[in-house]
């Protein structure tokens, strides 16, 4: 069957089955890769892209499910104010380990950003509760994402230094 579908700004006409979830529309047909697979049921948040402006898992989402609404994928993000501060403050923290989760996580914290400018802990943790990243990188997440939000630079130290022989 043939979907019409609209990403990142572009039409694209996509002839896969209806219950073909969006990811494999986005990455096997468009051939945008940015977007990645990651557990196939919702839980990893690797696949997460913006519907409409809200997150949603896409390796689920079935393309007959998308109708006109729009699909941004991390490929578009940094052309929104959200998407590209927290793009910006990413880069400044440091985030990125082996760098896997990372569109997702980016994808989750746009959203949030856009939805709430003034995040607290507690809102960070809920918006990204659903992104795991198997690298730990959750102090840095944090940090990148408020440094996003307030325009200041976050300091972080995951390991206190007296528990490497400095200060005591």
């Amino acid at each position: 069957m043939s979907f019409t579908i609209k990403v990142n700004d572009r039409q694209h006409v996509v002839d896969i089955d209806g219950d073909t979830p969006l990811l494999w529309a986005i990455r096997d047909v468009i051939g945008m890769t940015g977007t990645k697979f990651g557990c196939g049921i919702a839980q990893c948040g690797a696949c997460t892209v913006h519907l409409d402006g809200e997150p949603v898992r896409s390796c689920v989402l079935p393309i007959s499910a998308v109708g006109t609404r729009e699909v941004t994928t991390i490929e578009a993000v940094g052309a929104t104010d959200a998407g590209k501060r927290i793009q910006d403050a990413w880069l400044a923290v440091d985030v990125v380990q082996c760098g896997y989760c990372q569109s997702g996580q980016i994808m989750s914290a746009a959203a949030l950003l856009k939805r709430n400018p003034s995040p607290s802990d507690a809102d960070i943790d809920a918006a990204m509760s659903g992104n795991i990243c198997r690298c730990a990188t959750y102090v840095r997440i944090r940090a990148a994402i408020k440094q996003a939000a307030t325009g200041k630079i976050v300091v972080t130290q995951a390991i206190p230094v007296s528990a490497v022989g400095g200060r005591k």
